[in-house]
């Protein structure tokens, strides 16, 4: 199932990214007497890093509450009018929330939500 296998490879970046900031302590990342291009290039590293961590953690959320509608029954209806989701939009965003109408609606209503087509 395309939902599990993106809940196991979103378990195993976050696991592997929580190793890496064990290991990358910012003072390595910076070196022994940084100058300022030094530990801006160690806060550019520490930030996306941090980025990609809160990215993954908000699609792992997605794809639990993908699996939860399934448990309840309600995977693959649109959570705004209630229609079904084309399987063509599930296989390529197994967790969307919305039919591809309803997805634009909510994007052009909210314009800093993630978009998801």
């Amino acid at each position: 199932m395309v939902l599990e296998e993106r809940r196991r490879a979103l378990l195993g970046e976050l696991r592997e990214d929580a190793e890496r900031a064990g290991r990358d302590r910012y003072s390595e990342l910076a070196g022994d007497a940084p100058d300022a291009g030094d530990e801006s290039v160690a806060d550019l590293i520490s930030d996306l890093e941090q980025a990609g961590v809160s990215r993954d953690l908000a699609e792992l959320r997605e794809v639990e509450a993908a699996r939860e509608r399934m448990t309840e029954g309600s995977y693959g209806l649109c959570a705004e009018c209630g229609a079904e989701i084309d399987y063509r939009r599930l296989r390529a965003y197994p967790s969307a929330l919305r039919c591809i109408d309803c997805q634009r609606r909510a994007e052009r209503a909210r314009p800093g939500e993630r978009p998801t087509l």
